[in-house]
């Protein structure tokens, strides 16, 4: 994605200095009950992939790693705090506090009669830090109130993209791919070739200026849920709701099933899945289902502060499930991660 929705950024910066600069803290949205069959641990990680911590936690519990579950992946490159479950019917609680996993530090323990369910989260806090600014600050200043009032385009960052995953979905649909995937690489891949098609969706609703606006044959999402409905543009009530960001037009994760999209919505669509046919099709021969992502993001109490000599800046946001910090930073400097 290329389009910038505000503007080109008016500074610069280094992102990922220090681990402590990305802190990631999970919100869950709900709690353990405090009893059943399920060991809740909320852990911190440090510079630690989420799936490796998964299959740490399975070791030291004795359990095989189908038993530990997680809502979501969380960055490498950073300090990040989550949930992680242990199946443990019949089982007391191990001695968790005894376990050394390097760049681990398990913070609470608490019993459950439910796992935690892959996907189900409300979203993340994100406490970063930008370092060696450089350019317009007080555009940046600007810059910033203007996305804790309007939003950002919630395109897929790059991470989404990591690791050749575009590549290899090429490769997978095309039947170049040396060896089978594993089932979970699949979902990779997958995942990045229907995150392209967003992204390019995205960045022609954004260079036609209709990102944050519904257009004729729309589909509105809520803002907090996935639920969504047919707009109508003519509706001033709905151009206000969508105003106050409190509803967002969507784009498609593309797959089976009707196009939910017509009017001038369906002829964006339809003109950027035409340039990837193979995408297209690849996607429709493993059966993934259509679904509806959107195409705002709300930044919730979005707070910042430069250091005095305004070197670094400090960010504090939320942002719902599945919506990426960088593609937030995006819009405000033009980083370079370290």
């Amino acid at each position: 994605m290329t389009a910038f929705a505000w503007g080109a950024p008016p500074a610069r910066a280094r992102i990922r200095v220090e681990p402590e600069d990305f802190r990631v803290i999970e919100e869950l949205g709900h709690e353990p009950d405090g009893d059943g069959e399920h060991l809740w641990l909320w852990l911190e990680k440090r510079e630690q992939n989420t799936a490796f911590v998964a299959t740490e936690l399975a070791r030291a519990a004795g359990v095989h790693p189908r038993q530990v579950s997680f809502a979501g992946l969380k960055d490498r490159n950073a300090v990040t705090r989550q949930y992680f479950s242990i199946h443990l019917p019949g089982r007391p609680d191990p001695d968790w506090a005894s376990w050394s996993l390097d760049g681990v530090s398990i913070l609470e323990a608490s019993r459950s009669s439910r796992k935690i369910q892959r996907g189900r989260l409300a979203g993340n806090r994100f406490e970063l830090v930008l370092r060696q600014l450089d350019g317009d600050l007080d555009a940046l200043a600007e810059r910033l109130q203007t996305v804790c009032d309007h939003g950002v385009p919630n395109g897929f960052g790059e991470q989404r993209f990591g690791g050749n995953n575009l590549a290899r979905a090429r490769a997978l649909f095309s039947g170049e791919l040396r060896r089978k995937p594993s089932k979970n690489k699949r979902g990779f891949y997958l995942s990045a070739a229907r995150s392209l098609l967003f992204n390019r969706v995205l960045a022609e609703r954004i260079a036609e200026g209709s990102w944050n606006c519904l257009v004729s044959g729309d589909v509105a999402m809520l803002e907090g849920s996935h639920s969504w409905f047919q707009a109508d543009p003519e509706d001033p009530e709905q151009q206000q709701r969508c105003a106050a960001l409190d509803i967002h037009p969507t784009g498609p994760l593309f797959g089976e099933g009707e196009q939910a999209v017509t009017g001038s919505a369906a002829e964006i669509e339809d003109r950027v899945l035409a340039e990837e046919p193979a995408l297209v099709q690849g996607l429709l021969q493993f059966r993934l289902k259509a679904q509806r992502r959107a195409l705002r993001m709300r930044v919730r109490d979005l707070a910042w502060a430069f250091d005095p000599e305004r070197q670094s800046l400090r960010l504090g946001f939320g942002l719902g499930q599945g919506s990426y910090a960088t593609s937030v930073l995006r819009e405000l400097v033009d980083y370079e991660s370290v």
